[in-house]
């Protein structure tokens, strides 16, 4: 448990390392963040003695620095219903950590659930903001079916694939957790400020940037290796080849997380991201029940995935055999079906009276053909097409 000195250090160090700042993830890791944080504040060159450190990054931390009051932080969080979360406290999920010195160095937090045990039963799935209605459908389907099979689905709340998976997940009343790449108590994109705000009251809202802080377009970068990290696997739905969802993807595989991709028409160039992550380490999946068979525990296997079911198909191998005799026109007796079933007389006619019962068949005199409905269809014989 951290005590209040490193935990408002570490929350004062939210407003001065960006995101994903491994020099200062490492700086934090050797020496803690009160001794980090005083250093950079002060004048005794303590700081410059740090490996790595310029005389330019230093000015660009001191600048930060100045004005920097945790407490201020704390009680605006707090004033939300939110809360901070810092590394090594029973809410904090432990497969961050696999980030090494890119993890965050604390992450604010709005919404009634707990953080660790949402990540551990986790799904990613991200993709196009101007997705087509094939990509939202795909998305929606996903968001659905993976809250209705218990699993919290996880994105970065952005318009496109991301708000579809949300909005899927909450129309089920599932879980879902938004990663923001700016303040938690900043509505981003604007459009979507009713969407954050379901989140902050059905799920989790979270991000590593302090309050009122605002989003640009690496922090955007940045955030993905947090969605890629918290989660079991990573579904990418529509991307195009230069897309933030393939890099979230390709942090997933860095991290020996589970990353997979729904496919789309090989015309579309929303798809040629995903169609290349499929020609790699890329795992397809169509549904929610493919993706918990790869992410889920032994045993969690998707239905066998199979054809509509033909009249023709419940027959036994016997009785196709003489179903195949009849030709497709025309009468013949029951000698010539014996005959070109390989069977024998009485075999055959067994078996025209038990396929006559069930509707294949009909009887003139002492011949025999096929019923016109299913002759017209093709299923008599091979069960439509």
């Amino acid at each position: 448990m951290l005590d209040d000195g490193e935990r408002l250090a570490r929350v004062a160090l939210t407003r001065i390392l960006e995101p994903g700042d491994e020099r200062g993830g490492r700086w934090l890791r050797e020496y803690g963040a009160v001794d980090l944080l005083r250093r950079i504040r002060a004048g005794d060159g303590s700081a410059e003695r740090l490996e790595g450190m310029t005389a330019k990054r230093l000015g660009g931390y001191r600048l930060r620095a100045e004005g920097v009051e945790p407490e201020r932080d704390l009680a605006a969080i707090a004033a939300l219903g939110g809360r901070f979360v810092c590394p090594g406290e029973l809410e904090w999920p432990g497969q961050l950590d696999d980030l090494g010195d890119a993890r965050p160095t604390g992450l604010w937090v709005r919404g009634p659930c707990d953080l660790r045990l949402w990540a551990l039963r986790s799904v990613a799935v991200v993709g196009a903001r101007a997705c087509t209605p094939y990509g939202s459908h795909m998305a929606a389907s996903l968001g659905a079916g993976l809250a209705e099979l218990g699993w919290v689905v996880v994105s970065g709340a952005a318009f496109g694939v991301d708000g579809a998976a949300h909005r899927g997940a909450l129309a089920v009343g599932g879980a879902t957790m938004a990663v923001l790449a700016c303040g938690v108590d900043v509505a981003y994109p604007r459009g979507h400020a009713e969407l954050i705000g379901r989140m902050t009251e059905q799920g989790l809202v979270v991000g590593e940037l302090p309050p009122s802080d605002h989003p640009t377009r690496s922090r955007f970068i940045l955030r993905n290796r947090v969605i890629a990290a918290l989660t079991r696997g990573t579904v990418v739905v529509e991307a195009e080849h230069r897309s933030g969802s393939l890099v979230t993807a390709r942090a997933a595989q860095r991290l020996g997380r589970f990353t997979m991709g729904v496919p789309g028409p090989a015309t579309s160039g929303l798809s040629a991201g995903v169609h290349e992550l499929l020609r790699g380490e890329g795992v397809l999946v169509t549904s929610a029940a493919e993706v918990v068979e790869l992410v889920g525990e032994i045993g969690a296997l998707a239905p066998l995935a199979q054809g509509r079911v033909h009249p023709r198909d419940l027959l036994d191998a016997d009785a196709a055999r003489v179903l195949d005799a009849l030709p497709y026109g025309g009468i013949v007796t029951g000698r010539d079906v014996a005959r070109a079933a390989g069977t024998s007389t009485d075999e055959a006619f067994g078996r025209l009276y038990e396929l006559h019962s069930l509707g294949f068949v009909e009887r003139h005199g002492d011949g025999w053909q096929l019923t016109r409905r299913r002759t017209c269809n093709g299923d008599a014989r091979r069960g439509g097409s």
